[in-house]
């Protein structure tokens, strides 16, 4: 069992950063890969960014490649996501969430255990 506090959103003006944490706690939790997922009202689900249990597999959609980056610290215990140059479109909740195997995915429906969600909002 795995359980996930993420922490970091808040209001920022375009052009802006922000850093998303997400703390992880449970049984073998170095083992699990982690993913970030955002969804804005009337909208799907959204992969955002995915990290190997090694950290050596990365995995960012078109939407966000060379703006965001997804980390984990030196114990596997926090994953990051480091967002730059934000737009408008990027306001949503943010989630993080963690497989029970070790390889990256993109797909929601892969990932077993979830945060409660982070709100970023982007002002124009």
């Amino acid at each position: 069992q795995v359980q996930l506090v993420e922490s970091g959103g808040g209001l920022v003006q375009a052009g802006g950063s922000l850093r998303l944490s997400c703390a992880a706690s449970g049984r073998t939790v170095s083992s699990r890969a982690m993913g970030w997922f955002r969804q804005a009202p009337g909208k799907e689900r959204e992969f955002v960014a995915a990290i190997s249990k090694s950290g050596s597999t990365l995995s960012y959609p078109d939407s966000v490649k060379g703006r965001f980056t997804i980390s984990m610290d030196n114990a596997k215990t926090t994953v990051y996501l480091q967002m730059g140059s934000l737009k408008p479109e990027d306001t949503a909740v943010y989630y993080c969430a963690a497989r029970t195997v070790g390889y990256a995915s993109r797909r929601y429906d892969e990932y077993n255990y979830w945060g409660q969600g982070t709100q970023v909002t982007v002002s124009s």
